[in-house]
């Protein structure tokens, strides 16, 4: 099922409410969509950042476009210093833990920012995306990628 409050409401607040909910109805995973975080927008961010450190879930996936090419790495890298700086809270800045990209199926041999988002992160892509439904989200499979950086 889907937990909606609607727009203009407190992302963190409503994450919380959530995951309540999914307790109490026998759900085990929950699914947080922050609607699109723009990594220079910063009351977003802040607010990105409470509902991290308020929440503390068990894993925060930055999610972007395998087609921006090298603009991902700036996107990814200001998107974990946003995390850093506008922590919420006393403890210590909670940061991605790991990539998604989408539209992964689009840019064949191209993987180089990829490589290069894991590498500036230290993170690895864990899933990609290679079409529309649920089903199409797929574990990333490094040996492939490793054969089209060497051909």
């Amino acid at each position: 099922p889907v937990y909606e409050m609607g727009y203009n409401k407190d992302a963190a607040s409503i994450a919380m409410d959530a995951v309540k909910y999914a307790a109490g109805n026998g759900f085990d995973v929950v699914l947080v969509d922050t609607a699109g975080r723009m990594q220079d927008n910063e009351p977003l961010m802040r607010a990105l950042a409470k509902l991290v450190s308020l929440n503390n879930p068990d894993l925060v996936l930055f999610v972007g476009e395998a087609l921006v090419g090298n603009d991902s790495i700036d996107q990814v890298t200001k998107f974990n210093q946003a995390l850093k700086e506008t922590a919420y809270g006393s403890g210590e800045p909670r940061l991605i833990d790991g990539i998604m990209l989408t539209k992964f199926d689009t840019i064949d041999d191209k993987v180089g920012a990829a490589v290069s988002m894991v590498y500036s992160t230290g993170q690895p892509v864990i899933f990609v995306g290679v079409g529309q439904t649920y089903t199409d989200l797929k574990k990333l499979n490094v040996s492939n990628i490793v054969k089209l950086l060497l051909r």
